[in-house]
């Protein structure tokens, strides 16, 4: 009992610091949340109560105009399938390719494997630049289709590492009972090797589809074709270049009216396009928090 009682005395500092943790990812989670839920909120209010009177919670203050009338306008749907096209293509190009990388990195034997490794640790650290890039995606003939969005960077060289690190901590032993029962080197991978990296692969996907969803950069250099512009680049239209399509305002509107309904029709497109990824990440967290950690440790 004595040895239990000094146990519990001892730990004092460790419950100080485990509640003084407790604060402060309650801090984060508040400065995370607020701002969403102010967001949340704001797309669904009249215009004139959010300017006005800001949020409500009176049922008889909301409204979704702004949805309706963005859907209507059909500038933000066709934004939502070029992102959603172009983020799957990506991140389906970026796994094939890092994994596969990965895994052959990960194998001792390989020939040239220090070669190949100090390469992609120089081209981590330094490239060509947005010109010499612009240049070679022109030579190739992408500008202006999806191919500009989905292969430029798509095999991250950080991503690469994290994967061949993985792959490094699979034990060698379960490889070589496969080659013992007649396995080849491609069923080895198949058979054993991908069933185990289901977490790796988790991680890089949602690396992968999310820096794509959330980049418009690339679109602005390599578009011109307006059908093709994902969501981020309209959002960004509207949100920083105030650029909102006329279809979805009506002309008639006094202008003072329209400034009301310019600002629910931001914060509606901005839930819009948020929404794929508070989605996805609940599916995603027990592989993200698994994949890491052994990325970590290994």
């Amino acid at each position: 009992m004595s040895s239990h009682k000094q146990l519990i005395n001892s730990s004092k500092t460790d419950r100080l610091i485990l509640l003084l943790n407790k604060v402060l990812l309650s801090l984060v989670v508040l400065v995370v949340t607020i701002p969403l839920l102010y967001v949340l909120l704001g797309s669904f209010l009249q215009p004139s109560v959010l300017l006005t009177k800001g949020i409500s919670f009176d049922p008889a203050h909301w409204t979704i105009d702004g949805y309706i009338r963005i859907f209507e306008d059909g500038t933000i749907v066709r934004g939502f399938i070029n992102s959603i096209l172009y983020a799957s293509g990506f991140t389906l190009v970026a796994i094939t390719f890092t994994v596969l990388a990965g895994y052959a990195l990960s194998v001792d034997d390989l020939v040239g494997k220090k070669f190949f490794v100090v390469f992609f640790l120089i081209a981590m650290f330094f490239n060509g630049g947005m010109i010499p890039t612009y240049l070679v995606v022109r030579a190739m003939g992408l500008l202006n289709t999806p191919w500009a969005i989905i292969l430029p960077g798509a095999v991250g060289v950080w991503n690469l590492i994290l994967a061949r690190t993985f792959f490094k901590g699979i034990p060698n032993e379960l490889k070589e009972a496969a080659r013992i029962d007649g396995a080849s080197d491609i069923m080895i991978f198949w058979k054993v090797i991908l069933p185990l990296a289901k977490p790796i692969i988790f991680v890089l996907a949602l690396f992968a589809f999310i820096g794509q969803w959330n980049s418009y950069f690339q679109a602005m250099i390599y578009l011109d074709d307006r059908s093709l512009y994902p969501l981020q680049l309209v959002l960004r239209e509207i949100l920083i270049q105030n650029e909102v399509q006329p279809g979805m305002i009506s002309d008639q509107l006094a202008r003072a009216e329209m400034q009301r309904i310019a600002e629910m029709i931001k914060y509606s497109s901005i839930v819009v396009a948020s929404l794929p990824l508070l989605v996805m990440y609940p599916f995603f967290q027990k592989y993200f928090e698994k994949g890491v950690m052994v990325g970590s440790l290994k």
